[in-house]
């Protein structure tokens, strides 16, 4: 069994800096976790104190029903994955597949057995005498996966492994992983920046923030029902499109209004979010998919949302189309922010349009929004409104 339980984990470096504040995450045996979040948010010191690399100011890690906080990253059965390869330049592939065996005095039959049946899973055969130098980038990955499989571990830790590839090598080499733990079954920590990877590979993902566990869960849950502003911003690419708004009622209809914009809060949200009936004047975050928004058509009902915007840039990918633009109102931060040519580069909004459509950079358009698909948050604490089935289910009607 190599469970992972991570209880009450905080790690505060010197001078106060707060990388991990009170985390709690159990990773399950054979479950193929991945740890996401922005730059700074806390990912790979939490991996580092999985390892043992970093000591927890508080808390305890535990791997297979035991707690390892004392142990050194030999003694806890975990093998670790790096950005940088950390391949010894001296050595083969052989060689580099092999140290972890023979520093541990593993018989020299059982190491070239070991070695030979990992490297004809990943393909390394052909490479086993070429030193790193002669090795492309996705061969050297392989070499270093390879190198922490042959020790055959209870937890593979992986600390953004793809970032140094090309974007179809990265393709590539995300198949891979999953095929590797499918068939190895290997509890696995995985920590990215890129969230589409995240979405690719996770059994389940770990959002962070500010050293803050925000939300757990499967890809589809966190895209689906994001649990708050943060989380809604962050998952899914493009990003999801969020405003500051108001709630109204006017009579027995809920007005959402939006900077200059009043528009008609649909029923079937009334129906799903039905705290929204008794919020009139309350302020909220509405959020919409870059999918609920599209080209105004000939045929579309006269009172249909819509906004009028210029085109900032125009992305052709093919079988989709997207517009950026800068919307006519205010538009929260999800993630802290620098410099203001930053906030204004983050403020845009995205509408996926159809592939042929004809618009193009600084052309003005005007686009219908699908409010029916939109999403709401407490302007206040960031939470989501819950559903009505949620509501029932936890006894939670207002976040």
């Amino acid at each position: 069994m190599a469970e992972v339980v991570i209880a009450e984990l905080s790690k505060v470096f010197p001078g106060g800096s707060v990388a991990l504040d009170h985390v709690d995450l159990t990773v399950a045996d054979g479950e193929f976790l991945v740890l996401v979040g922005p730059s700074g948010c806390g990912k790979s010191t939490l991996l580092r104190v999985v390892a043992g690399l970093e000591d927890p100011t508080e808390g305890t890690v535990s791997i297979g029903g035991k707690i390892v906080n004392d142990l050194p990253p030999k003694a806890r059965d975990i093998a670790m994955v790096f950005q940088n390869y950390a391949l010894y330049p001296h050595m083969n592939v052989a060689e580099n597949m092999a140290f972890s065996l023979k520093i541990s005095h593993t018989p020299r039959d059982d190491i070239r057995r070991q070695v030979h049946e990992v490297a004809e899973t990943l393909a390394l055969e052909p490479l086993l005498e070429r030193k790193p130098k002669a090795l492309s980038g996705g061969q050297r990955q392989r070499v270093a996966m390879g190198r922490a499989m042959v020790r055959r571990p209870k937890v593979f830790l992986m600390d953004e492994p793809l970032s140094n590839l090309d974007a179809k090598l990265r393709v590539a080499m995300r198949g891979e992983l999953i095929r590797l733990h499918q068939e190895s079954g290997t509890t696995t920590i995985y920590v990215t920046h890129d969230q589409v990877e995240a979405m690719t590979l996770g059994d389940r993902i770990a959002v962070l923030n500010e050293g803050r566990l925000q939300q757990v869960g499967t890809p589809d849950e966190l895209y689906r029902h994001p649990v708050n502003v943060f989380v809604a911003g962050f998952i899914g690419s493009p990003a999801m499109n969020l405003a500051h708004a108001r709630i109204e009622s006017v009579g027995d209809a809920v007005e959402l209004i939006v900077g200059d914009h009043r528009w008609l809060v649909p029923e079937a949200v009334l129906n799903r979010l039905p705290d929204l009936r008794h919020l009139s004047g309350h302020r909220v975050v509405v959020g919409l998919r870059p999918g609920a928004l599209g080209l105004l058509g000939p045929v579309d009902d006269i009172d249909v949302p819509r906004i009028s915007v210029a085109a900032v840039s125009v992305e052709s990918l093919g079988d989709e189309k997207n517009v950026l633009f800068l919307p006519p109102f205010e538009v929260p931060e999800v993630v802290a922010r620098h410099n203001e040519t930053e906030t204004e580069l983050t403020s845009m909004w995205t509408a996926r349009v159809e592939p042929d459509a004809a618009v193009f950079t600084g052309q003005e358009v005007t686009l219908r929004l699908d409010l029916a698909q939109a999403y709401f948050f407490d302007a206040d604490s960031g939470q989501a409104f819950a559903s009505e089935a949620s509501a029932r289910a936890d006894g939670t009607l207002v976040p």
